[in-house]
C-alpha cells in the first residue's frame, strides 16, 4: 500500500523535479576567502541545490575563484556537469564587482548574453544579460537579468531596471523574464511607500515572489527583504511552484558568526515545474484511491 501511496503522490504532483533557478550575494568573493575550508564547503553546498545560480560580490579579477567553485562541485557529485558565465568587472570606482551565472550545463544552457548599455550611468554595476534554455516545452528559455543595487540609489536603479526589460523584451523578442538580485529593496534602503510606487510594482505583469517581509539577512539584529527575485511573463507564472530565502545558517547548524563568514545575506530561489499545473481528472484520482484499499474487506465488528 506505501508503495501505492507513492504512486499516487507523485501523479497528483506531477512526478517532475522542479527546475531550480538562485541569486546569493556572496559578499566580498575572493579567492582567499574560498580557501577557507568552511567557506567553500558552504559555497558548494549552496551552489549544488542550484540549477543556475547568479551569485553578486564577486571581486576576483580573475576566473581562479569561480574555477575553483567549480572543482569542488564537481568533487562534491561528478556526475553533474557544471559551467560558468561571467560579466566584466563593475563599478565606479577602484571597487568593483563581477555578475557571473553557474549552471548546470547537463540540465540548461546559455542562449545568449549581453552586457547592458548604461550610457546614461543610472547603475552602479549594470546587469549582465543571459537567456538559458529550461527543459519544458511550454517554457523552453528564459532570461535572466540579475542586479546589485547601491543603497543611496535603489529607486532610482530599480526604476532603470524596467527600462533593461524593456530593452531585453525587445533585443530577443521575449517578455518570459526574471529579475534577481541584491535590490536593497526595504529597510532604510527603501520605504515600503517607496517600493510600491517603483514601476515594477505598478505595471502589470511582474510577480514579485520574494514576499516584503521574508527576511533575507543574516545577521539576528537586522530583518530586511533585500533580495528580491521578480517574474514577467506568462510562462514563467504558470510554472512557478515555490520561491523563499535559503536559510542556510539553520540548515548548516552555523552558529551567526560561522555564517557571516561566508556572508551577510541568504540566497533567494525560485522553482519552475516542467509542466504548468493542472488539476487531475476526477475519475483517474478515484481510480488510483480506490486502489489503494485494501482488496479483502475483514467481518463489520
Amino acid at each position: 500500500m506505501c508503495g501505492l501511496a507513492v504512486l499516487l503522490f507523485i501523479f497528483l504532483t506531477g512526478g517532475t523535479e522542479a527546475f531550480r533557478i538562485c541569486a546569493f550575494n556572496a559578499q566580498r568573493l575572493t579567492l582567499a576567502k574560498v580557501a577557507r575550508e568552511e567557506v567553500i564547503d558552504a559555497l558548494v553546498r549552496i551552489l549544488a541545490r542550484c540549477d543556475i545560480m547568479v551569485l553578486q560580490e564577486v571581486v576576483d579579477s580573475s576566473n581562479t575563484t569561480i574555477s575553483l567553485l567549480l572543482r569542488e562541485l564537481k568533487r562534491l557529485d561528478s556526475a553533474r556537469h557544471y559551467s560558468f558565465l561571467n560579466s566584466s568587472l563593475l563599478g565606479r570606482s577602484t571597487y568593483k564587482e563581477k555578475y557571473v551565472f553557474i549552471y548546470r550545463s547537463d540540465k540548461t544552457q546559455v542562449l545568449n548574453s549581453y552586457q547592458y548599455d548604461d550610457s546614461d550611468d543610472l547603475f552602479a554595476r549594470e546587469p549582465f544579460v543571459a537567456q538559458f534554455t529550461l527543459p519544458s516545452k511550454i517554457l523552453p528559455s528564459v532570461v535572466l537579468v540579475p542586479l546589485h543595487t547601491t543603497p543611496k540609489d535603489v529607486e532610482k536603479e530599480l526604476n532603470a531596471l524596467y527600462d533593461v526589460f524593456l530593452d531585453v523584451s525587445q533585443r530577443w523578442q521575449s517578455k518570459e523574464v526574471i529579475l534577481l538580485g541584491d535590490f536593497n529593496a526595504d529597510c532604510a534602503s527603501l520605504t515600503k511607500k517607496r517600493l510600491n510606487q517603483l514601476l515594477l510594482r505598478t505595471e502589470a505583469g511582474f510577480h514579485w515572489v520574494i514576499p516584503d517581509g521574508e527576511d533575507t539577512t543574516v545577521r539576528a539584529s537586522t530583518n530586511c527583504t533585500y533580495d528580491r527575485i521578480v517574474l514577467h511573463g506568462q510562462g514563467c507564472q504558470s510554472l512557478l511552484q515555490a520561491a523563499a530565502a535559503f536559510d542556510f545558517p539553520r540548515s548548516f547548524q552555523l552558529t551567526e558568526e560561522e555564517a557571516l563568514s561566508i556572508s551577510d545575506h541568504y540566497p533567494v530561489e525560485v522553482e519552475l515545474n516542467r509542466e504548468a499545473h493542472s488539476v487531475q481528472p476526477l475519475c483517474l484520482t478515484m481510480l488510483l484511491l480506490l486502489a489503494l484499499l485494501p482488496t479483502h474487506l475483514g467481518p463489520v465488528a
